[in-house]
Parts: C-alpha cells; structure tokens; sequence
C-alpha cells in the first residue's frame, strides 16, 4: 500500500467500501461520511427555516466551494463554475462559442458520447463541420495530423477528453493546448474522468475551458459539476446561450450585463446541499492529495492488470502510453451476461461499456461490450488480489 495515504483512516471514512469490493468509482464513487453529513446538515436547516432563509446561514461554507475547486484546478476562484453535472458545464461552454456556418470544430476519435451527439446535433442547426484527428496505434493521438489540420481547416475549437471513459488512456492535453495557443483556437477538455484521480492544473494544460463532475473519482454527490473558464474566454465576453439573472444583471430594458466572473456560467436556481457535498469531496481529495492518489491508484491498476493478464479468456482492451484508474477487458468467447453474473454473484462493482457509448473506439477494435474496472484509493492490494482469484476460479480454464 502507498505510504503516503492512510488507508484505514480512509476506509472507515467510507462506510460503502466495506460491503463489497467496489470498482466502480469511473461511474459513480463512494461519498465520505463527511460529504452525506454536511448534505444532511443543510437539508435539516432547510427542512424547518425553508430554501431562502436557510442559504445566509451557510453562506460562508457555500463561497468555499470556489476557494476548493480554484485550489484543485490551480486557478483563481473567479474562474470556477457550479454545474449540475459535466454534460452541463460542457454544454454551457461550448455553447458560447460564436460559431457561424462554414466553421470547423476539430475533436479526437475518443471524445465522449455525449459530446459528439452535442456536435452532431449542432451541426444540423448551425451548418458547421466537425474534423476528427487521427489515432497513433499506441491509441495515442496523433499529434502530427492535429496540427495538419488545424492548419487545413482552421477549426474554431477543439474538443479533447481527458480521459476517455471506456480505454482509460490519457490524452496529452498540455501538448493540445500550446498548439491551441500558437494557433489562437477555442480549446476545451472534458476532464470527467480524470479530476479527482490526477493532479489537474489549467494553467499548464492552457485550455479555455475545463469541465468536470463531482460524482467519479471526486466521490462528491451525483448531480454536481464544475467547469473552469479562462480569463481569456471572460475577458472575450464569452457567454453561455442561455444564460440568466445570476450570470448577468438586467441593466436596461433591452440589455443586460454579464458577471465578471466564471458564474456568469451558472443559473440561479441551485441545490446548496449538493454544493456543499462536493465542496467538502474537493477538500477531502486534496487533504489526501492528487498525487499520491494517482501513485496509488496506479499501483492497484497495475496489480488489476496483472491479474487479468493470468486469465486467457480475457482480452484488456484499454491502450495509450500512459493510462488512468480504468482498465477495461472483453471476452471472445464468453458473453457479457457471463461475466455479469459472476461479477455480481461475488458482489463486486464494476461498469459495461456498449459499443455505442465509443462508438470509433470499439468498432475499431471489434468489441461490442467492456467490463470496466476502475480501483480508487480506498481499495486494498487484497481486494485486486480477490478480484483476481474469483475470475481465475471461474474462467482460468
């Protein structure tokens, strides 16, 4: 076990850890009890004072939150959002591009769903295009041709994911960006999956945008986000599309003023306790510290990978020179619905994966499902080690 992180202290202050060996924190991690506490703390309030008369009494705590995610992304508080989950940061940013018809928007082969069903659904309104760069064999982007074409086509943004949520391989967004730079283009990452298992910081990735959620690997509340904007981007005037009276200030009758700051991302109905949920999640992440977080994720993930390489039914399907807390692997000749049920026999959580949630991906490697695995620091070297064992029983034949 990694010396730096007390992992007793850290699975007593996970209660759901001790149940079931839990490997799923790439979908949905496992709150502290100190995450549910200040949640329940303010709901109580909430409960007798109502919403509005509840909110000054953690007002403090709630202006927290900006000081916490600043510190964790490295930037200033007033580069810091609240969003109710990534696909909302990621959208608001995108949408304050000022595309126009003829535009290029230049993204990878690994971009998330989502994302890329937001780009096709704003290519049929708007009429831009979207380029995509090539993959290196190694699974790693193709810096080469990123370049080229952000030359041939002079894209007004480009998109990478961080990590992407089915391969585990990270993208290397700090090269991205001081190509984004040289070449003045919009760039923004989409860092879902790798805010809260990696140290992050903004001002060496170079990107204008940066939007996360608080569920994964933060192990904050499910529907929480949070999304950096540069000075750059605010100082440009960038706006979402739809934006209201907390980011901006009705000064005239047909006007409005933007907020100065990153909140002119957010809107004005918000549920508090779920800001103090993960505001607390950040603290909790950097009091343990990200980098000791990733030498010891990267210890189990190593273990995991060795005990699945022992089982020759079992084909790992992740790639990239350096690789995050997920590790995916398929079957040829055993069905998923196989391994599910060994897998939740033995209580064990974990994620599937479907062709069409990486649809690039996986049709080039000819998968139609992976089981994702994907260990935090509150695991033990026993649990991979059991993982291992349980699978080898069942399908080391």
């Amino acid at each position: 076990m990694h010396s730096l992180i007390d992992i007793t202290k850290v699975r007593a202050d996970t209660p759901g850890c001790t149940q079931k060996i839990f490997l799923n924190s790439a979908g949905s991690s496992l709150m502290t009890k100190g995450v549910v506490n200040v949640m329940q703390s303010y709901l109580e309030k909430e409960m007798i004072l109502g919403g509005y008369q509840t909110v000054p009494f953690f007002q403090h705590e709630i202006d927290a939150f900006y000081l916490h995610a600043s510190a964790l992304l490295h930037t200033s508080p007033a580069n810091i959002a609240f969003n109710f989950n990534a696909t909302d940061a990621y959208a608001k940013a995108v949408s304050s591009i000022p595309f126009r018809s003829g535009d290029f928007i230049l993204t990878t082969e690994d971009d998330y769903v989502s994302n890329y069903i937001l780009f096709i659904s704003l290519q049929k309104r708007f009429g831009f295009q979207m380029v995509r760069c090539n993959t290196l064999p190694s699974g790693d982007i193709d810096m080469f041709d990123l370049e080229t074409k952000m030359l041939k086509y002079r894209p007004v943004l480009v998109s990478v994911t961080h990590i992407p949520s089915n391969s585990g391989k990270i993208q290397d967004v700090e090269q991205i960006g001081h190509l984004c730079e040289k070449y003045d283009i919009w760039y923004i990452v989409d860092a879902c999956q790798s805010v809260g298992q990696m140290d992050i910081d903004v001002t060496k990735i170079k990107c204008d945008f940066l939007s996360a959620t608080g569920r994964k690997f933060l192990r904050g509340p499910r529907g929480t986000g949070l999304l950096y904007v540069s000075d750059k981007a605010l100082e440009a005037g960038l706006e979402p599309l739809l934006i209201d009276m907390r980011g901006a200030t009705w000064d005239t009758e047909n006007s409005y003023k933007p907020s100065g700051s990153a909140t002119r991302f957010e809107l004005w109905e918000a549920n508090y306790s779920n800001i103090l949920g993960l505001s607390e999640a950040i603290r909790y992440a950097v009091s343990i510290g990200l980098e000791n977080i990733r030498a010891y994720n990267l210890e189990l993930c190593q273990l995991l990978k060795e005990q699945l390489q022992t089982i020759p039914d079992i084909r790992i399907t992740e790639e990239g020179s350096q690789t995050g807390s997920i590790v995916t692997f398929t079957s040829d000749t055993k069905t998923l619905d196989e391994y599910k049920n060994t897998l939740d026999m033995a209580n064990i959580s974990y994620s599937v994966g479907y062709r069409h949630f990486a649809l690039i991906d996986l049709n080039k490697k000819n998968v139609d499902w992976v089981i994702r695995f994907s260990p935090h620091y509150f695991n033990t070297t026993d649990e991979i080690l059991q993982v291992g064992e349980i699978l080898r029983k069942k399908w080391g034949q």
